[in-house]
């Protein structure tokens, strides 16, 4: 599991270990760590071409000292000062003493178009807001130049805690980033900045618990239930499907289709698509007598082309187990029904349904992604997983927040989202806490969306298809 900590949880780590190291020693080892990544980047450091640009904090120090270590093996390096007189003192002697030369922001464009490599060095990540015109110049010509761009622990201009981007900043191709993982390198839209993350330990000894987790296939393997001998569809768990509509029957046969490939020990449907979704799925049991009457379930999904029965949500957000909310379901649902539910609910909005159910415009929503998903999941006492390109998951009542990086632009089709549902409905009727099945179907989710891409356009049933290779894939 990849696990990121607030910029002050960081910091107080860094406190504890520098009260016991020798003076300077935490910065060196994070300048090692940054200098042997920039190397494996180069291949050949002896007669490349580095350049540094550099703060006026300890990031620029760090890029100082790593700078000095790359010039001491052959780099001609150039270090540009953003503010001459503010430059970590120690830093810049050592590149000084490697044979590194300096210059300040009006004498870089030349020495930026011939690197090989620049490193960003501006701002750590204490950093509010995007950069400053100076700064905003020399990122622009590293973007333009050819050179392999690595950022300092984080692309300057992007905001540590939030992954916010309120401005201009470093892309980089590249991001080591010290001691443990930030937010905002994790979360859109500065995950698009920080490129390749590559984490160096410098030992600090951090809580537990951080701000956002990032499972790994393992982590999802452990999640996942696994049949057993004695199993019968009511162990491996029923499903209610309540989806679909005279317009949207596709809907509905998606849904039942993401549950079924999800494990479901039984799926039954509900609505006016029974239809379409028998010739597909036979399987399915199918009843219109409403959810109230359908039979034993362990979890319904509400929503999905379900149109403007508001009916149907209600007597669903009436039972007594786990609840997902999906796409017309969030929008009929009335908030006190979902926070009066003492079973667990778990909601799944795409960015504009976000901001509709908040009362905001989308580009705020996809701005501050992880604010917005803990603002829902508090004002609607429930566990909201929000869909992106990276795909976050906030429970209520706090905690870690869960992100999933496997999603890929080939899930941006018609129908997607409401195979899904179905996945995630799945796994909460097996039994699984609607935090760790929203996590595990939206890992699940976008590998079957990649193998399902295959380099060629995957649409919403390539997608679920593929869902049991994506399994496997967790378990090997």
């Amino acid at each position: 599991m990849r696990t990121a900590y607030s910029v002050e949880t960081v910091r107080a780590a860094e406190r504890a270990l520098m009260a016991r190291l020798p003076d300077g020693a935490l910065m060196q080892r994070a300048a090692a760590g940054l200098a042997a990544a920039c190397a494996d980047l180069l291949g050949r450091v002896y007669g490349s071409r580095v350049v540094l640009l550099v703060g006026s904090g300890d990031n620029g120090g760090d890029a100082l000292y790593a700078g000095a270590r790359l010039a001491r093996r052959g780099a001609g390096v150039t270090a540009v000062l953003l503010a001459p007189g503010r430059a970590h003192v120690g830093g810049l002697g050592a590149l000084r003493r490697a044979g590194g030369r300096v210059t300040g922001p009006d004498d870089a464009e030349e020495p930026i178009a011939r690197a090989d490599l620049v490193m960003d060095g501006i701002v750590g990540i204490g950093g509010k807001g995007g950069l400053r015109p100076d700064a905003e110049r020399l990122a622009d010509l590293a973007d333009r130049s050819r050179a392999a761009v690595v950022a300092v622990d984080l692309p300057s201009g992007v905001e540590a805690d939030t992954g916010e981007v309120r401005g201009a900043a470093v892309r980089a191709d590249l991001t080591v980033t010290f001691g443990t993982y930030k937010p905002g390198l994790l979360i859109d839209p500065a995950r698009e900045y920080a490129g390749i993350v590559r984490l160096v330990d410098i030992g600090l000894e951090l809580p537990g618990e951080g701000e956002l987790e990032a499972l790994q296939h393992a982590d999802v393997a452990r999640l996942l239930p696994s049949p057993a001998a004695e199993s019968d569809k009511y162990r491996r768990g029923v499903v209610g499907i309540a989806a679909g509509s005279a317009r949207y029957p596709g809907a509905a046969v998606l849904a039942v289709s993401g549950a079924l490939r999800g494990g479901a020990g039984a799926v039954r449907y509900v609505g006016p698509a029974g239809d379409a979704v028998i010739a597909r799925f036979p399987e399915t049991l199918v009843s219109d007598a409403g959810p109230a009457r359908a039979g034993r379930v362990q979890a319904w999904v509400v929503g999905p082309g379900a149109g403007d029965d508001a009916a149907t949500v209600a007597q669903v957000l009436a039972a007594d187990v786990p609840v997902l909310l999906d796409a017309d379901g969030l929008r009929l649902a009335e908030r006190d029904a979902v926070r009066g539910r003492t079973a667990p609910t778990l909601m799944t909005p795409h960015a504009g349904e976000a901001a509709a159910l908040l009362g905001v415009r989308r580009e705020e929503v996809e701005g501050a992604r992880l604010a917005a998903a803990r603002e829902l999941a508090a004002a609607y006492r429930a566990t909201v997983l929000l869909k992106g390109s990276t795909t976050l998951v906030a429970d209520d009542g706090g905690g870690a927040v869960r992100v999933n990086a496997t999603g890929t632009p080939w899930l941006a089709t018609a129908g997607s989202g409401d195979v899904l549902s179905g996945l995630a409905g799945s796994l909460l009727a097996a039994g699984l806490a609607a935090r760790d099945a929203g996590s595990a179907a939206a890992h699940l989710h976008g590998l079957a969306g990649r193998f399902a891409a295959d380099g060629a356009p995957a649409g919403a049933h390539d997608v679920a298809a593929r869902i049991p290779e994506a399994w496997r894939d967790v378990y090997d």
